[in-house]
């Protein structure tokens, strides 16, 4: 009988102070979440000083806690598992050093994780059937990718955004239209419950797989400007309508190019309802198989670092302690 794999992965890219226990790679024993959000939502969105600073007040309990729940000690760990790029690089740093501290301490092996791998990684906990190859759309406050997972470490970039990413195009469309920080669930709610599609937006139109939202979200900002009477939720869901649309244009061609009908979702934009219930209906018109990560694992969390982490490991990965936080760490790097 093959030996459990137990990776201990910390997360600190943005501001969620995070650190969990996964048994090979898709079982979470602990996935303890310190979230900033009360605190950035005085300022209107992430301060990337306070929240290096948050992270550093935090993150030794919240591995102590981690630990406790998973009813381990370090001692069992195999692996310290870490993000170490995209993000904010102050933020990184915190988890970063935390983690070479760790595995120097405790003599253990360590290893730096891209925050893009884990969230594609999330779905493997929520779904334990799922193996690549599938494409995969991760849509996040600081990416849109499409991309083709040829393997659980082998990825192939089919399209990405040329501006804006769609999680920060949300933010300011609701800073905008004043619902405040974080933006994507409080559009999500105004545009459920009382929005029309009935406020024409414009999309753009690639020849490639790539996206932009920037000219989606200066129409939202100039139609606001000129009507500041304008019904709220009825350009909040006008807004998510045409964003989804220009997702669902790429979805179909990476799947008419690539011949693969399996389609997960990604990242915290992933917990939006609209944008779920549309793809739901893509698949049953398609024929597709579609995945989305359960809410508590689309936004950032360090189970999904930790699941990452595990592929990575037993690939034969590992890193020294020279691992540094690449904040435009790109994926595939």
């Amino acid at each position: 009988m093959e030996k459990d794999i137990y990776i201990l992965g910390i997360e600190s890219s943005c501001d969620e102070t995070s650190v969990a226990v996964v048994k090979n790679g898709r079982e979470v024993l602990s996935n303890i979440i310190n979230s900033q959000i009360k605190i950035h939502e005085n300022y209107g969105g992430v301060v990337p000083e306070i929240a290096s600073r948050c992270h550093t007040e935090v993150i030794n309990q919240v591995t102590k806690e981690a630990l406790k729940k998973a009813n381990l000690d370090l001692k069992d760990i195999d692996c310290i598992a870490t993000t170490y790029g995209p993000g904010l690089v102050g933020a990184l740093l915190v988890g970063v050093s935390y983690a070479k501290g760790l595995s120097f301490a405790s003599n253990k092996p360590l290893l730096g994780v891209n925050h893009i791998e884990g969230h594609i990684a999330a779905n493997y906990i929520t779904h334990k059937e799922l193996k690549p190859p599938f494409i995969c759309l991760i849509v996040s406050g600081g990416h849109t990718h499409l991309v083709k997972v040829n393997d659980y470490t082998d990825f192939e970039i089919l399209g990405k955004t040329r501006d804006d990413a769609i999680g920060e195009a949300f933010d300011k469309v609701a800073r905008v239209v004043g619902l405040g920080y974080p933006g994507g669930p409080k559009i999500d709610k105004l545009a459920k419950e009382e929005g029309k599609e009935i406020i024409d937006l414009p999309i753009t139109h690639m020849e490639n797989m790539d996206f932009s939202f920037s000219g989606l979200k200066t129409a939202v900002i100039n139609l606001n400007h000129k009507d500041p009477n304008i019904n709220k939720a009825d350009l909040c869901l006008s807004f998510e309508k045409a964003a989804t649309d220009m997702l669902e244009n790429n979805i179909l061609k990476a799947i008419k190019e690539t011949k693969i009908n399996k389609v997960v979702l990604a990242g915290g934009v992933s917990a939006n309802s609209y944008i779920r219930g549309r793809l739901e209906k893509l698949a049953e018109k398609e024929k597709l198989d579609t995945y989305f990560p359960e809410l508590i694992l689309c936004t950032d969390n360090a189970a999904m670092i930790a699941a990452a982490g595990y592929y990575n490991y037993i690939n034969g990965e590992k890193s020294d302690l020279t691992l540094n936080a690449i904040p435009n760490l790109k994926l595939g790097e």
